[in-house]
This record gives C-alpha cells, sequence and structure tokens, in this order.
C-alpha cells in the first residue's frame, strides 16, 4: 500500500475520535472531570510523543540548529494563529460549559471549528512525515493524536448542544475536521516524499513546535481549570503510557 494512502488512513482514525467523542457526548452526559482527566492524560501523550517521536528524530536527521529553528517557527505560527482565533471567538474551543455556550451564541461557532482544526492540522501531519522518516507509523503518535482528539470532541460537542447546535451541525463540523485531518496527513507525506532529510527534519520540528504550544495554551489550562491540583498528576501518567508503548513498538 502507498505511503501517501496509509497517512490517510492513519489521519482519518486519529481524527475520527473528534467524531467519536462528538458521539458519546450525545448518547450520555460525561462529567466535565472526566472531560479535562483525559485531556490532561493526552495531554501527557502528545508531550512525549513530540519529545521522543518528533524531536529527538528531527535532532537525529537535521542537527540541533534546523531542529531548534523548525521548533520555535511551529510555536510562533501556532501562536499567531491561536491568538487570531481567540479574538475571533475561539478561544474556549476546548471548553464544554458556560464559556463555550456564550461564545457559540455570540457566533464564534465558526471560530470554535477553525480553531480545532488548526489544532487538528500539526498533530495530522506528523503522522504523514513521520511515515517518511522511518516507513513505519508511530503508534505513539497515532494514540497521541487521538487522545487529544477524544477530549475536544467531548467538550466542545457538549458545548455546542449546549449553545442550541444541531446534531446535525456538530457531526457535520467534526466530520469535517476528521477527513481534514485524513487529508492534512497525506498531503504531509505526499509533499515531502522527495525531499531532503534535513527538510523532513525540520518539518517534523514544526510540527512538534506547535503541538508543544498548542498542549499549554488550550490543553493544560482546561485540564487544570477542572482537575486542579491533579491534571499534573494524570499528565505524569499519560507520559509514562506513551513512553513505555513507544519502548515496546521498539522491540
Amino acid at each position: 500500500m502507498p505511503f501517501y494512502v496509509q497517512a490517510l488512513l492513519w489521519g482519518l482514525l486519529a481524527g475520527s475520535a473528534l467524531v467519536i467523542g462528538a458521539a458519546l457526548a450525545s448518547v450520555a452526559r460525561i462529567p466535565q472531570r472526566l472531560i479535562a482527566a483525559v485531556m490532561a492524560f493526552g495531554a501527557g501523550v502528545l508531550i512525549s510523543a513530540l519529545s521522543f517521536e518528533l524531536i529527538d528524530v528531527a535532532h537525529k536527521r537535521g542537527g540541533l540548529v534546523s531542529t531548534a529553528i523548525g521548533f520555535l517557527l511551529g510555536a510562533v505560527a501556532f501562536t499567531t494563529a491561536n491568538v487570531w482565533i481567540s479574538h475571533s471567538g475561539g478561544h474556549h474551543r476546548k471548553r464544554s460549559g458556560d464559556h463555550l455556550q456564550k461564545k457559540a451564541r455570540e457566533g464564534g461557532g465558526l471560530a470554535i471549528a477553525v480553531g480545532a482544526l488548526f489544532d487538528g492540522i500539526p498533530e495530522s501531519v506528523t503522522i504523514g512525515v513521520g511515515l517518511l522518516a522511518d516507513r513505519n507509523v508511530g503508534l505513539v503518535a497515532v494514540a497521541a493524536v487521538f487522545l487529544s482528539n477524544l477530549p475536544e470532541g467531548l467538550s466542545s460537542a457538549t458545548g455546542m448542544r449546549k449553545a442550541g447546535r444541531s446534531n446535525a451541525y456538530i457531526f457535520g463540523v467534526w466530520g469535517s475536521i476528521a477527513l481534514a485531518c485524513g487529508v492534512a496527513a497525506m498531503l504531509g507525506n505526499m509533499l515531502l516524499a522527495q525531499a531532503d532529510p534535513a527538510v523532513i527534519a525540520v518539518a517534523l520540528a514544526i510540527a512538534a513546535g506547535a503541538i508543544l504550544a498548542m498542549i499549554v495554551d488550550t490543553m493544560i489550562p482546561e485540564a487544570f481549570e477542572t482537575t486542579h491540583e491533579y491534571a499534573g498528576l494524570i499528565t505524569v501518567i499519560g507520559f509514562l503510557a506513551a513512553f513505555a508503548l513507544s519502548k515496546f513498538a521498539d522491540h
């Protein structure tokens, strides 16, 4: 199977967590503390993945300077876009309470969706580019993206429903974003298929920088607001679980 097709399928799998989360929110009332705990766990998994599967690989293939430049560029790009999205009404896109309800009523529903899409793009691109780096998809990377998307689908769908959005609207939004995640993974693979290893290293570093900025700006604040002093412990458990999985996969 061509690598770009593999990238598409893995990207769709990771993005499907958005739809799964929205479906769970439609059939059951998920406690906010549980959503926040999953988000904290997913943050830990993502940090582990970007540390050992992105930055480490980028450094080995491209060296310290190119890795550092790419890492900073990714963080700057995400922060710049996140500021615009926040000012447009998407700041609370990972929240399910009154914040999101208020923003959706004020017309921020589109900004919330755009923000969620922007969160998912760098994560998905890493899946496609990662296939170029070692010809095997990183299970930790896919698991990390899946776990970061699941609470986002849960929380945002819950908030949109509180704001009066229909199921057709909610599943249409998240289904489209899940599809976009798969396409982003495929394009990341196709566009860099013939690229120099150093370019691939920079791409991985850029994605890692964007993901780390996203974790700190959007995931950890929401997790801490609800789980409070347990957020750090849950995040560490997620990090450790992903690290163990990566070592298990190596064998």
